[in-house]
């Protein structure tokens, strides 16, 4: 469950973290406001929004999928036999 939240947050938040970095880069304290327009804002959570989108539906076309009927687990002569992909 921490995995579908925490990778669209980190798609998310990577150009602010980015932008962060250019203002150490060019000598800037990064939390002083202003270093943050409104424009840069802006700009950043649209390229962050663009950015989650783009990521989740990549990793939700490119998932490895299981074929074939699921087994699921079970206790076989006293043991738990994992379920798996036939």
């Amino acid at each position: 469950m921490w995995r579908a939240l925490l990778e669209p947050l980190a798609f998310f938040i990577a150009p602010f973290a980015i932008y962060v970095v250019y203002l150490l880069a060019r000598g800037r304290h990064p939390l002083k406001p202003a270093h943050w327009p409104n424009a840069a804002v802006v700009a950043l959570t649209i390229s962050g929004l663009v950015v989650a989108i783009v990521g989740m539906l990549y990793f939700g076309f490119a998932a490895r999928r299981q074929t074939g009927a699921y087994v699921p687990a079970h206790v076989e002569n006293g043991k738990v036999v994992p379920g798996h992909f036939e």
